[in-house]
């Protein structure tokens, strides 16, 4: 029965992958912050491997995005994304680089290094031809390990050659579907380390357990924590869940415990095209009012 079962989430965890992103018409579009401006200094991108041990035997890629204006001499704001091929491609929906470039310019955030994190593979283990995705288990899994993932290991590579900054608001993480969850798992963990979250079609839904946390949030002191969810009431209902409710019931939790909360519903479905559309408001919202910790 229990390999049954194990068959059985599997098999709707591969579902749920396919399902994610698809395109579909919807009535938002990209405004000019999400577009390339003369004038605007590029920042710059590069691309990274990495090998976990924290999630042993995976292997992922990631890219590091890095502000023109950055100059080292003092640290820089951080914000991670899961899926973050997603995130970095300008040709996509979110177009983060570009966005970033656009609001630093303008000083609608603060100069940020933008890390851009790929689940992990098992590269010599191999399902449907393509090395096997540890995507879920990093993402909808609630413990501390993905912060730890962060904390230990990545933060600490990139913080090699950049300076990046300790300050707790100075840390933002994002993500769509499952990574969306996985955003509010690190901040939820380690309020101490992450304090602002971008949930776009968060997966709040018992996938591996994910539903309760509105139930948590009610019951739980407040946490330091500033987060945006962004849903459509066309996103997913299947077996885990309805999404559009479960990011119902998170924002009511969140309204209930008096937390720096925002939402932005509409009509989409479960796909960065909304999300991507409004993100240029979306991090002004997040960074407004941060102010750099005072130099010890």
């Amino acid at each position: 029965m229990n390999a049954l079962r194990a068959l059985g989430l599997l098999l709707a965890t591969l579902l749920f992958a396919t399902a994610t992103f698809a395109p579909a018409a919807e009535p938002y579009k990209h405004g000019p912050d999400s577009q390339r401006q003369d004038g605007v200094p590029r920042g710059e991108l590069t691309k990274h491997e990495w090998t976990s041990k924290i999630f042993d035997g995976t292997t992922r890629d990631y890219w590091v995005y890095v502000p023109k204006q950055y100059d080292g001499k003092s640290p820089a704001c951080v914000m991670v994304f899961q899926d973050g091929e997603w995130y970095q491609d300008e040709k996509r929906d979110f177009r983060v680089p570009v966005v970033f470039d656009n609001l630093i310019h303008k000083g609608e955030m603060p100069v940020t290094i933008g890390i851009f994190i790929n689940p992990g593979v098992f590269t010599e283990t191999l399902e449907r031809g393509k090395p096997k995705s540890n995507r879920s288990f990093e993402y909808d899994t609630l413990s501390d390990q993905y912060a730890r993932f962060l904390l230990e290991e990545i933060l600490p590579e990139v913080g090699k050659t950049h300076r990046l900054t300790d300050d707790p608001e100075g840390r933002a993480i994002g993500g769509i579907s499952s990574g969306g969850i996985c955003a509010w798992t690190v901040a939820w963990e380690r309020p101490d380390a992450f304090r602002k979250v971008l949930s776009h079609v968060g997966s709040f839904t018992n996938i591996r357990g994910g539903h309760v946390y509105h139930a948590l949030i009610r019951k739980t002191e407040p946490k330091p924590i500033r987060v945006l969810l962004q849903d459509g009431s066309g996103d997913l209902d299947n077996a885990h869940g309805n999404w559009f409710l479960a990011n119902q019931e998170m924002a009511a939790a969140l309204k209930f415990a008096k937390y720096d909360y925002k939402t932005e519903f509409g009509e989409g479905g479960h796909n960065g095209i909304h999300g991507g559309a409004i993100l240029p408001d979306s991090l002004r919202w997040l960074w407004r009012d941060y102010q750099p910790r005072a130099a010890k």
